[in-house]
């Protein structure tokens, strides 16, 4: 649900810096349908004390993807309570993370805890790392590199934290804490005849993925080290959870051998969220990741004699933030220098789960896009009209209407 498109000449609603299919895309963003997620693989034990995965994504972003590692991983689990595992694979980055891609309360993941786990995280990411959990307690370190099919000169290199306390532990009262931390110590290095040599991106798309445009994006920062850490607080009352996590990203920028020495940029984002089951159930707590996971219906559609119903269902909202802008300067001016108009984006979305049995889930989702962001100038987005004149408005507001069938087994 979106204004009519305009030329590029008078329409200013622009999408990723640099990129011009982008240019026409956010002025007429794609209806229609794609397969998120796609995923086949096997894992178990073997000899006891080892495991494996292995796994394959065919889905994608806006357009699906003719198949990429999802991960590849051995790890040793002989130590009560610890794992150390090697390989490609996706670390715990923070609490919407943890709850993986089955169990997102909503199509998908809040956008600043997506920025987050973009930065050294996400799946088929190298590393080596420490998982630990007891009963109400999660530990994890990893080393991370790039993500399997992305090569570098010299590639990136990051510490991935996060520790979670289940600081209550009642049938029907729980509370969950947290803190996690990403740290990258070297961002993937382009050689040094390179301008940016280390360059440093965040952007995101709605909270959507049928169309595949950012809306909001920094374009690239040179830069030396990136730390995002992050707090995390969830509450759940018989059948009611709220959410919430705040998200920092701080970025230290390459000293030039001349010229002047710009101020290393900072950017925050932040969502909370809340669900409730209507039919009794209550989301469940996974100890090992430190996250809440689906209902389990009591009744379910497809069952037999007392198991027969109509499933579980859950209505949910959220409200979500991500400010991508540094020292931006004012609407009609010019980018102060050293500043950043990666733009704002605000969310409002509430969804309806109907979860069928265990292994079928029916979602709606409804968003209002609210994205604010003032055009760089020059050529941003390409010479000429391509690139609206400097401190114009470029972000616009929209609704999205979408549905999901999801079959997990």
């Amino acid at each position: 649900d979106q204004d009519p498109e305009g030329s590029l000449a008078t329409d200013f609603r622009r999408g990723s810096v640099g990129d011009a299919t982008e240019n026409q895309r956010a002025r007429d963003l794609s209806s229609g349908a794609n397969f998120r997620r796609a995923q086949i693989g096997v894992e178990g034990t073997f000899f006891k004390d080892f495991g494996y995965s292995l796994g394959f994504q065919f889905g994608g972003s806006g357009t699906e993807e003719s198949g990429r590692v999802q991960d590849v991983y051995i790890e040793y689990k002989g130590l009560k309570n610890w794992r150390f595992r090697a390989g490609a694979f996706s670390p715990q980055v923070n609490l919407d993370d943890a709850a993986g891609s089955a169990d997102t309360l909503f199509l998908e993941r809040a956008s600043g805890s997506e920025l987050q786990r973009a930065l050294a995280g996400s799946e088929g990411r190298a590393g080596f790392g420490v998982l630990g959990n007891g009963e109400r307690w999660t530990a994890s370190l990893v080393l991370t590199g790039g993500t399997v099919g992305t090569t570098a000169f010299d590639e990136q290199l990051a510490l991935v934290g996060r520790g979670t306390y289940l600081a209550i532990n009642e049938p029907q009262l729980q509370l969950h804490v947290g803190a996690n931390a990403t740290w990258i110590f070297q961002p993937a290095d382009n050689g040094i005849d390179n301008t940016p040599r280390s360059p440093v991106r965040l952007r995101d798309r709605p909270e959507i993925r049928v169309d595949g445009t950012r809306l909001i994006d920094t374009g690239n920062i040179d830069a030396t080290s990136v730390f995002s850490p992050g707090v995390e607080i969830a509450l759940r009352y018989k059948g009611l959870v709220v959410q919430a996590e705040h998200f920092w990203y701080q970025i230290e920028r390459r000293r030039p051998a001349v010229g002047p020495v710009l101020a290393d940029p900072d950017f925050s984002g932040y969502y909370v969220q809340a669900s409730y089951v209507l039919t009794g159930e209550n989301r469940r707590y996974n100890a090992q990741n430190g996250a809440f996971t689906s209902p389990r219906p009591a009744k379910f559609v497809g069952g037999k004699d007392d198991a027969a119903g109509l499933g579980s269902w859950e209505v949910a909202a959220r409200y979500s933030v991500v400010d991508l802008n540094y020292n931006e300067g004012v609407a009609g001016g010019a980018l102060p220098v050293g500043g950043v108009r990666g733009g704002r984006q605000e969310i409002w979305t509430a969804g309806l789960n109907w979860y069928l049995n265990q292994a079928v889930r029916l979602s709606a989702d409804f968003q209002h896009v609210d994205v604010d962001r003032l055009s760089p100038g020059g050529t941003a987005f390409g010479t000429g009209s391509a690139t609206p004149p400097a401190g114009a408005q470029i972000g616009q507001d929209f609704n999205v209407y979408a549905l999901r069938a999801q079959f997990s087994f």
